[in-house]
């Protein structure tokens, strides 16, 4: 057992860890992090947004010193069948205030940055290391257990992500049933910044957001979306999990026909795939 006793211990370095890390650091409490990943948003995946309204309440001005990829102005909403598309184009240079602004965002960036600041705020950090189960004493949880070493703290925060096991050792957590999760599956794909601003009429750091509905996900719960980076695109989708069994087509082969789609493939057309990944998403419960 360690001799040092924590005020707080969080699991789980992604966004929601790394910001409850910082803000109760800053409060003077003794925190430590524990990531089982290399680092922080190392095995982190999103679609690529940020809203920036909660995050600017507790970081004012976040985004002139985070790497963030670009800030969203261009909205897009498309309807696809299998090969056309009826499209609805929002576009807004600026918003009145930082609270209504998002951002698009590469998560193995933008979390380090995030555990960087709690850190500078005085949070201790441990990265690759898996939490096995947490310590329970008269009903209570004192702290967690990671190989032999059991480390304790007054509170205990678990921003494990959708797949909760510590949370569900308890009763707590999401309801896991597949009618409230989604299979994101998404593909980084790199082109030069000059011919993505081109292809999408950006200038100046703008961005895109843009959302599909139909055929992406093969007509059932789901969709997929698209965000512009600095010099590459997150391209994706998600599909409930509880309707997969209903589809004739693989999550894969659902993304493939999306890549092909007549109004995505003049997009990334010469594009290199830099990243593939895939995640479980919680929808609801």
């Amino acid at each position: 057992m360690s001799d040092d006793k924590f005020d707080a211990i969080v699991v789980g370095a992604g966004v929601a860890g790394c910001v409850a890390a910082y803000v109760m650091a800053n409060a003077g409490l003794n925190v430590l992090v524990i990531e089982r990943g290399n680092f922080a948003g190392s095995k982190n995946m999103t679609g690529g947004r940020l809203y920036a309204h909660s995050l600017e309440k507790i970081m004012p001005g976040f985004a002139q010193q985070a790497p963030i990829e670009r800030k969203v102005t261009h909205e897009k909403i498309s309807f696809l069948t299998d090969d056309s598309a009826v499209t609805i184009d929002y576009q807004a240079e600026q918003h009145s205030s930082p609270m209504q602004q998002s951002y698009t965002v590469l998560r193995s960036k933008f979390d380090q940055w995030l555990m960087s600041q709690a850190e500078a705020a005085g949070a201790q950090f441990i990265a690759g290391i898996l939490v096995d189960e947490l310590v329970i004493k008269e009903g209570r949880v004192i702290g967690v257990k990671a190989g032999e070493d059991i480390i304790e703290a007054s509170v205990t925060i678990l921003a494990e992500g959708v797949n909760a096991l510590l949370s569900q050792s308890i009763g707590k957590g999401l309801d896991s049933s597949p009618g409230n999760l989604a299979i994101g599956v998404k593909e980084l794909i790199e082109l030069p910044q000059q011919q993505l601003e081109d292809r999408f009429n950006l200038v100046n750091g703008e961005g895109t957001a843009w959302l599909f509905a139909g055929s992406p996900s093969n007509g059932l719960t789901g969709g997929g979306y698209l965000y512009t980076n600095q010099n590459s695109i997150s391209l994706g989708i998600v599909c409930s999990l509880g309707e997969i069994e209903k589809s004739n087509k693989t999550v894969p082969q659902m993304l493939e026909d999306f890549k092909n789609h007549p109004t995505i493939r003049p997009l990334i057309q010469g594009g290199k795939l830099l990243e593939y990944s895939a995640h479980m998403v919680a929808e609801g419960a």
